[in-house]
Formats: structure tokens, sequence, C-alpha cells
């Protein structure tokens, strides 16, 4: 329900208060994005200081990845169930406090954990800050706007971490720890204030807990899994026994999700083509984007010789053209629709994909580098916003975190799956010897970028199925198809539609 507190004016201006929530809720979307990117940069000063082996130093990262995609679902329905408010102002209070640890211990295992329970606060304030903007913004032209501004936020964070560690880093990698305490507790501070209140969902069958359990077993099992099997192999013992185990959680849980009265995930609403379009659609494009990004860092660090610095403003092209683009993208989607605006995002990566395959040893940055950046950053702008406004459209207010939880696990799992199989290829494909030249390690490059290409374009096909024209379709202007909130109209969507 919308809050009559914030609510736009009758003219559709929005009031103070109303920017102020917004604000509130991209900021905390704006920290989880550079928490991701700053740590990168900064490992082998972490490894330097706290003597740390090359494992463990990826457990730094991992351990975020896997609190933040094990528990996404479970923080989704969580903000439904005991209010979305709630459990946003507490995680982001829990994210502030692991931010200052982080920053603050002269432990690996203690830095571990403390990443792991960031990781873990943020699957609670994403899917709860996205529902708050659904059930506050009502649908359509002003809902989607604010959702522009909010994933523009978050890839705007994702690119400035990128610049923020290679600066800070020079002075010391626990600044760049610390860099989102004193942000995180403004916005608390701001959120007590402004962010409207909730009701929790009442009587709908009690608590999910079986639900709960298996939903967050076989997400902490399957990112646990996808991260460690390029080091112990995919093909190891190891690694067959654990996907194993995660396709028999997986089916206990869609199981006990058919039968729940109150379900975790209700599975209805993915008998909507817009919405398994949009979960998809979300898998590829950061998976692909992701693995993109590892490999171009390697390859200009690694190869080029440039710093973290000089490595972060070459990405910066992309990250500003998606911060200018955020206030202009939901007119944009109000006009042309969301398969459309995917169809055209993925064009434009898969483009930029292409082009970035050209690079050689000596790479003239305005014709390769530059280029591919302004394409990919022109995808992102596009796509990112309009796959979040597809998947959350036609919703009701009691599932927006459920769906919300669902969108932002199929990011996290996307971007580990296809980091962990752009890696594999690339190790395959590493040359023998302790010192290769650097021809045969662009040349190991070139499989993984191919492999990133490959996902794009899938992403692409996926997305073009949105693009057939519907008998019930209205023949005036484009549409966004969404997934109905009611099991019995859930039902009458057919499963290509």
């Amino acid at each position: 329900m919308t809050s009559p507190l914030i609510s736009p004016t009758s003219e559709g201006r929005w009031t103070p208060r109303l920017w102020g929530t917004l604000l509130v809720l991209c900021a905390a979307m704006f920290l989880d994005a550079l928490d991701v990117s700053m740590v990168g940069v900064a490992l082998p000063s972490i490894g330097a200081d706290l003597g740390l082996s090359t494992s463990a130093l990826q457990w730094i990262v991992s351990g975020y990845i896997l609190g933040y995609g094990g528990l996404l679902l479970l923080g989704g329905r969580a903000a439904d169930l005991l209010g979305r408010r709630q459990v946003f102002l507490v995680a982001l209070g829990v994210f502030a406090l692991a931010s200052l640890l982080g920053g603050l211990v002269d432990s690996g295992p203690l830095l571990i954990a403390s990443r792991f329970i960031k990781g873990l606060s943020a699957a609670f304030t994403a899917p709860a800050g996205l529902s708050i903007i659904t059930t506050t913004f009502p649908e359509g032209p002003l809902r989607n706007r604010a959702l522009a501004i909010y994933t523009t936020c978050g890839a705007t964070g994702y690119s400035m971490g990128l610049v923020f560690s290679g600066l800070l880093t020079e002075a010391s990698w626990r600044l760049t720890m610390l860099l989102p305490a004193p942000v995180a507790l403004i916005a608390l501070f701001v959120g007590m204030k402004l962010l409207p209140r909730t009701e929790r969902e009442r009587g709908r069958g009690g608590y999910d807990v079986p639900g709960a359990v298996l939903g967050t077993a076989s997400m902490l099992l399957l990112v646990f899994t996808v991260v460690e099997a390029p080091e112990v192999g995919w093909g190891s013992a190891r690694t067959v026994l654990s996907f194993a185990a995660v396709a028999v959680l997986l089916a206990a849980f869609v199981a006990v999700e058919r039968r729940s009265p109150s379900p975790l995930i209700r599975l209805g609403v993915l008998r909507s083509g817009p919405q398994v379009r949009a979960q998809l659609g979300a898998l590829t494009f950061v998976g692909s984007y992701i693995g993109f990004q590892f490999l171009v860092t390697l390859y200009m660090q690694q190869l080029l010789g440039w710093s973290a610095l000089h490595t972060a403003l070459a990405f910066l092209p992309a990250g500003a053209l998606v911060a200018l683009s955020a206030t202009k993208v939901g007119a944009v989607i109000d006009r042309f629709g969301t398969a459309r605006l995917m169809v055209l995002g993925f064009a434009l990566m898969v483009t930029g994909y292409v082009l970035f395959l050209r690079i050689d040893l000596d790479p003239v940055y305005a014709a390769v580098i530059l280029p591919t950046m302004l394409l990919v950053g022109s995808g992102f702008a596009l796509t990112f916003p309009s796959l979040n406004v597809q998947a959350t459209n036609g919703v009701d207010e009691h599932e927006q975190g459920m769906v919300s939880g669902l969108l932002n696990t199929s990011v996290q799992v996307g971007g580990a799956i296809f980091l962990a199989v752009v890696t594999a290829v690339v190790t395959a494909n590493s040359p023998e010897g302790g010192n290769p030249s650097p021809q045969a390690v662009l040349d190991s490059y070139r499989p993984g970028l191919v492999v990133v290409t490959l996902v794009a374009f899938a992403g692409l096909l996926i997305t073009l199925t949105g693009l057939r024209p519907r008998r019930d379709r209205p023949s005036s202007g484009p549409s966004v198809v969404v997934a109905k909130s009611t099991l019995k109209e859930a039902e009458r969507v057919a499963v290509g539609d």
C-alpha cells in the first residue's frame, strides 16, 4: 500500500519526502554494488598485510557472494512477512557494523566472517528495498522512473567501486572496508525518519519453515559448489556429489512449495512468460557482464601492465553512461516497453563483446576499448532497469518481496555460475610452463571472451521471444506483460506468453 505521507502529488510530481525515501534505498543499492567491486583491487594488499594464501583471499570475495546469493530467497519473503521497513533497517544496521568489523580486524578468518555477514545483510536489504519501491510508487511511469534511478545507482556503485578502491588502496586496504560504514549509518538514520511503515502479512497460513530451510540450503550449496568447482575440479567427485545434492534439495523445495499454504516462492508466478524472461534475462545479463569485467581486468593489469586506477578509469565511460541515463530510462520504458528495450540492450552488449575479441597486446583505446565500454554501458542502462520493471509489475503488494528476492537471486547466481565457467575455460586453455609468453596468455583469454559473448547471445534469444505478437495484446502502444499475483489468474497465463 502506498503511504499517504509520501504519495506523489496529483500532478505526478514527487514530494521531497518521496525523493528522500528513494535516495535512502538507492544508497543501500549503491553500497551493495560498491562493496562487491571495491574488494577485488585491494586483495593483493590484504594478502600481504594479513599473510593470507591465494585460496584464503578467494574467500574474501566468495564469502560475500555466499551470504548474498544463498539467502536472497529468504530475505525477500522475510520482507513480506515481517515488514519491509523493519527488515531493511535492521539489515542496513548489520551491514554498517560488519563494515566496521572488516576494517578493524587483523585476522583472515574474521575478515572472511565479516564479509559473509555483509553478504547476508545485503540479501535482506536488496529485496526489501526493491519491494519498498514497488509498493510505494504506483505501477506505471512513476514506478518505472523510480526503478530506473534505483537500478542505475547499483550499476554506478559497481563502476565507482573500482575507482574508489584504486584510490583508497594506495593509502590502506582497510579504507576500502570502512568506507561503506558511515554511508550506511547515515542512510539508516535518515531511513528511520522517511521510510514508510508497512503492515506485516497476516493470516496466510503461517510461516513456510520447511521451504525456508530447503530454499536457503539449496542456494547456499549451489553457490558454494560453483565457487569451489574451479579449485577442486568440475569433474571431481566432490563437485558432482554437491550438484547432485543441490538437485535433491531443489526437488524437495519444489514439492514443499506446491503444498505449502504460504510458500516461500509461489510457483504460479513462473507460469508467466514475461516473468520467466525477466529471471533468465537477469541470469544471463549479469553472468556475461561479470565474466567480461573479470577478463578485462586481467587483460589490462597482467598483460598491458596498467595500474588498478588506470584500469578503473578505463571502465569509467560505461559507468558514467549508466549514471547519466538514470532519470531518462523510465520515460523510454514508458514509450517502448520492457521487451523491446531488453532486446536492444542485449544486442548492444553482444556487439560490444564481439568488438572486444579484436584486442591484442598493443590496443588502440579509442578504436577497441572505448567503443566496447560505450556499447556495454548503453546495453546496461537499457537492460537492467527493464528487467526490474518487468519482474515486479503486476505483482500484488504482499508478494513484491518474494519476486524481488527471486530476481536478485537470479542476478547473484548468474554472476557466480558464469564467472566460474569463464574461469574454468581460461584455466583449461592456459599455457603450460612457469613463464608463458604474453601472446599465449592472451590466447587463453579469448575462449573465455567467446563464452561471455555466447551467454549474452543466449540472453538476446530469450528476450527476443517477448516480441512475438499476442492475440490479447492491445494494439495501442507497447505493453509490459507481467505475472499475475493470484493463483487463479496465474493459471490463466499461457506458458509461452
